[in-house]
């Protein structure tokens, strides 16, 4: 199927994907803070950008889009049917960066935790979710 929108419009539609305080992002940041977490955000000075630093337990949380980050076994996960050459190399360079950043935190000392958005798509599941994270944010690591 031919794409509907001109080279332009396809940009703009593009350019309104949000990249941080999306709707998962922010129910988790809800949920955590309830559970009495604090932390910063988007950190810059971090490899990846994680959403979320929680300096205090010295880990990060990425909040990764199933589409685009390629949650294995996610129904969201699908792959485009039209130009999917460009598609599948814009994915495996998106999982490429995930696997560098996460690898590079973990090397600097940092517990990587990742949290999708499937798993953020209700209050129920937010909740189960912030219940997991904490979980393992609360778990000491053993050097």
């Amino acid at each position: 199927m031919p794409d509907f929108l001109t080279p332009a419009q396809r940009s703009e539609r593009m350019s309104k994907i949000r990249s941080r305080d999306t709707s998962p992002e922010l129910a988790l940041r809800k949920a955590l803070h309830a559970r009495g977490f604090r932390f910063r955000l988007d950190d810059r000075k971090l490899p990846g950008r994680p959403d979320i630093v929680l300096p205090k337990h010295k880990a990060v949380v990425f909040v990764h889009g199933c589409f685009w980050h390629r949650h294995p076994g996610c129904k969201v996960a699908t792959t485009p049917k039209s130009n999917t050459a460009y598609w599948l190399e814009k994915f495996d360079r998106n999982v490429s960066r995930d696997a560098t950043a996460a690898s590079t935190l973990s090397a600097a000392g940092w517990r990587v935790l990742v949290a999708w958005e499937c798993e953020l798509d209700s209050g129920r599941k937010v909740q189960a979710t912030a219940d997991r994270l904490a979980a393992e944010l609360l778990t000491e690591t053993k050097p």
